[in-house]
Formats: C-alpha cells, structure tokens, sequence
C-alpha cells in the first residue's frame, strides 16, 4: 500500500487555508500549514481591529478542514533539491508537494524617518500595537494616515468616526481603483466625517519626525500618530530559496500555478506570479488562487491535465465607516464600472463580503471541492498574447504537465 503523500502549505492565510482544505478530497494525502501565528487573521478587519470594533482573528478550528496538520512555525528556506523546507525553529520538514502562499505585508518605508516613527498596518501583531498607541493618544491629536488605497481610506474613516483629527496623505489620487464617480462620493462622505484629505503627487509624503510629515511641496502638517498605509510587499523567502520571482518577489509560475523552475511548487495568493502578470492583491483572489493551486495538485495526482487559472473580480468595496461603504461593481478585465452600490447598501454588501471570506474557508472544510467562483479568462488570454507571454506560458505548463506525469 502506496504511503500517503505530503503537502506543505506556506502560510494560514485566505490561500493557504482554502487550498488545504481543498486538498482533503484525497485519502492518500497528509496536508501540514506552516504559519507563524496560532489564530486565523482575516485581514479585510485589521482597520477595525485598529479601532476597536473587531477583534480579526478566527480560530482555526473553524476555518481548517479536520486532519490538517497546524503547525505554528515559519519557513527559513525552501528547497526545492530535497523538497524539504528548513524551519526557523530548527529542523526540516519534507514535501511531496508543495504551496507557496506567504501572503504580502508592508515593504520597508524608504523615506526618511518613516521606519522610525511611522506605524505600518500589515499585521495581527502592527494592528494591535497601532490600537495600544492609539489608546493612550488624546482624540485631539492630530493623526496622519499615508496612502489613498483601500486601508488608508478604511483607517481614516474608523477613527475620524470616533472623532479623532485625521489627515489622509494619499500622494496621488485618492481611491486609485474607484469610477470617478465612486471617488467623488468616497470624498464627500471622507469631508463629512471630517477627514482632510490630501490629493495629488505634491502630496508625497518625503520625512517622518515624530510629530509631523513633511510633504513633497514642502508643507509640514502635524501628526502624533503617523500610520504607514502603502506599499504593499511580498517576503523574500522564494528568492532567497533559489527560485525564480518576478520584480517585487513573487514567485513565477505558469498558468497553472505551478513554478517555473519546479513542478512540485505551486504558488497561490499574494505571493503568486503567474506567466509574470499577476492579479490584483485581494482576499477574494487569494482563496479563489488557493482552491486553483489545489487543484492542480489534485489533477496530477490523478494523471490528468491541469487547467490553467481562470479568474474574474466582479467587485471591490470601501468601507467608509461603520454605516456606510462604496460597494465598486468592476468589468471583467478588473477596472471600475460606472455602476455601484454606495451608503447603508453598500455597508451591508461590505460586510457580507467580509463575512463571506471566512464563510468560503468554512464551507470548503466542511465539502472539500465546493468552493466556486466566477470564472472568465478571455482578457487575460488577450493580455498574455498581446504581450507575447501566451505562448511560454503554455510551453511551461506542458513542461510541467510532463515532468508531473512522469513523476506519478
């Protein structure tokens, strides 16, 4: 009787749990998540963690399917040689298989005296120190929130909603993903809570002190609290393991998921780069990623074709606050519609998907294999070969397709 065959997954997060859970289809497999903390961080509430009205953490138990393995560790170095990976706290751990979804976080502020004085918002652990901070700072002083994208906007709006002075420094334009007319509403409801917001590129934030920014146009406004919202990163763990990453250190792939330089690693998530272009960073496409990884674990275990990923967002959405929110209805090649769902409406449409992206994890758990999403590739096949990368993309699933069937 043939042993069970083992798949480590790199991370708890959306990806990294749908695809385990998703895995449990087989008998013959065991499934081991490596992931650095013991509670499931649903990341859509880390604002709301940082204002008191969530607490974002899930237990696993009710996230992860029964019979996969926790382990509460982290990866030092993958190698893909041995298929092992060496743990930080010491010791290997061997794979049959294996998922790379180590997630993003913030990249390390470049600016002057950001490191220093400025909070990041990536993190269980930055979320909660940014609240403890917050606690012990007066509702008068004056906040400074930096970046105009989703969390800057769903920040500011938390705590300018308790009343605090907040400033939102978005170096650009503020909700870069949003249908000007969306836009327009996000900032009438921001002036109405009583946020200040600052647009355009002269509003680049250049220095952090600890109790001001300064600004690309040389303005100064005060901040007690500065909190670093932008620039989102992935870790280096796949570059420093030898294997091929694009610029800002994802992991390469084909379009099946699977690495260019090894048919047993597959990446999901954030941390996925597929034919060099990948999606758009979101909770909704890291488990729909995760179930497509697994999947294509699945297909070769069983001696068939893996398909390559097909995924469409059909939607983005703006909490601007607890009672009000821009639900954003998006095109198939993910820009903004015209169409969307502001105010209450788009508050509960918000929160259903918050809850929904716990719910999807559950479900898959109980059902393995039940997880369904839209599912439209005709943009993305146009984009792969108006950019010529249709064709190597194919070339190395086939290569990948071969070696898997030779290897079962």
């Amino acid at each position: 009787m043939a042993e069970d065959r083992h798949i480590v997954v790199i991370g708890g997060g959306y990806a990294g749990v749908m695809a385990a859970n998703r895995l449990t289809q087989r008998h013959d497999v065991t499934v081991t998540v490596i992931n650095p903390r013991r509670t499931f961080v649903p990341r859509l509430r880390l604002h709301q963690l940082v204002a008191g009205t969530h607490e974002a953490v899930v237990d696993y138990a009710t996230v992860l399917a029964d019979g996969v393995r926790l382990l509460v560790d982290t990866v030092s170095r993958i190698d893909a040689a041995g298929r092992s990976v060496t743990l930080t706290s010491g010791g290997t751990l061997a794979y049959d298989y294996l998922i790379y979804a180590a997630g993003s976080g913030s990249t390390v502020p470049q600016v002057p005296g950001a490191a220093a004085f400025a909070l990041p918002l990536d993190t269980l652990e930055t979320a909660r120190q940014l609240r403890s901070v917050l606690e012990d700072t007066p509702l008068s002083a004056p906040v400074t929130i930096v970046g105009g994208g989703p969390t800057g906007i769903e920040t500011a709006a938390e705590l300018a909603e308790q009343g605090r002075r907040v400033t939102l420094a978005c170096g650009g334009t503020l909700g870069p993903y949003l249908h000007p007319r969306a836009r327009r509403t996000a900032a009438k409801r921001l002036a109405e809570l009583g946020v200040t917001v600052l647009e355009g590129p002269e509003t680049r934030v250049t220095a952090v002190s600890a109790d001001t920014v300064q600004l690309a146009d040389g303005r100064r406004p005060a901040s007690d609290v500065t909190i670093w919202a932008t620039g989102f990163g992935v870790p280096d763990l796949a570059a420093r393991s030898g294997l091929s990453t694009d610029a800002v250190g994802r992991l390469l792939t084909d379009e099946t998921l699977t690495s260019v330089d090894d048919e047993r690693i597959l990446a999901a998530g954030d941390s996925a780069a597929p034919s060099d272009l990948p999606f758009r960073m979101s909770a909704y496409g890291a488990g729909c990623l995760g179930a497509h990884a697994a999947d294509t674990i699945l297909a070769r275990m069983a001696g068939q074709r893996p398909e390559p990923v097909k995924l469409s967002f059909p939607a983005m959405c703006v909490s601007l606050g607890r009672r009000t929110a821009i639900f954003q209805l998006a095109h198939k090649d993910d820009t903004a519609m015209r169409l969307f769902v502001p105010g209450r409406p788009g508050a509960k449409l918000k929160e259903v998907s918050c809850e929904f992206s716990v719910k999807h994890l559950v479900n898959e758990a109980g059902k393995p294999g039940s997880h369904s999403w839209r599912k439209d590739d005709s943009h993305r096949r146009a984009q792969l070969a108006g950019r010529g990368g249709a064709a190597a993309a194919t070339m190395r699933a086939g290569a990948a397709e071969a070696a898997a069937e030779h290897a079962a």
